[in-house]
């Protein structure tokens, strides 16, 4: 997908000399793949001037909240803390239909498929399948989507796009998991808004917020203060 252009300096959302996060633009990969294209930790190593630690990953259609570790005491602990998930996500998404009830709790059973790069959710229990497990929360509807806050209970491969697809509330522009047509840009209306979780250090808790790309008319139709 097209590479975003943007100033690496105005991306930053929090900082010191533990930990640096960034607001992620769509179509930024948090790490190198493949592709060889420019990664956002990359690019957060020459802003740093030295290594970073990758703590956890968000899809390269998304965008949002990205944590990276300045030093391995910092990786340690926060590796520690999302393996006990001791750490808060928050998402918002576009969706193409409400769902049903204004707030609820999903509990799939996800497979990946890696040669498609897709994950597949089934209602009940599967061979080689993880359980996954997200709630959610209806927030405001705009013309022609929904706006829903969405909390990660479990963090598995394309997660939220999976379940929300299963029951039928698609991500505006994914069109991998069910969305009529894709971005332009070929993004999808997926941000990670909050990340919540103690500092390695002082173990006082953080919550970083990361504001909805601006100027775009999807997220802007919607009656909601980030």
């Amino acid at each position: 997908m097209p590479q975003p252009e943007f100033d690496i300096g105005e991306l930053v959302l929090y900082k010191n000399n533990q930990l640096i996060a960034f607001n992620k633009p769509a179509g930024l990969p948090v790490a190198t793949d493949k592709t060889g294209d420019k990664a956002m930790d990359q690019l957060g190593e020459i802003y740093c001037k030295s290594k970073l630690g990758l703590v956890h990953r968000l899809d390269r259609p998304a965008s949002g909240v990205v944590l990276f570790a300045r030093s391995e005491n910092a990786l340690a602990h926060l590796n520690e803390q999302f393996r006990e998930r001791q750490v808060e996500k928050v998402y918002l998404a576009a969706v193409a239909n409400r769902p049903e009830a204004m707030e609820g709790k999903l509990i799939h059973y996800l497979r990946r498929d890696g040669r498609k790069n897709k994950t597949i959710a089934y209602s009940d229990p599967q061979k080689d399948a993880k359980r996954a497990e997200l709630s959610y929360r209806y927030l405001d509807s705009s013309d022609h989507y929904h706006l829903l806050e969405i909390r990660l209970h479990t963090g598995r491969h394309h997660q939220i796009r999976a379940q929300l697809a299963d029951i039928g509330c698609p991500i505006k522009g994914d069109v991998k998991y069910g969305f009529r047509r894709s971005n332009p840009d070929r993004s999808i209306h997926l941000h990670a808004w909050k990340l919540t979780f103690h500092h390695p250090v002082s173990n006082q808790e953080e919550t970083i917020t990361a504001p909805l790309p601006p100027q775009d008319p999807v997220w802007n139709a919607f009656n909601f203060n980030d």
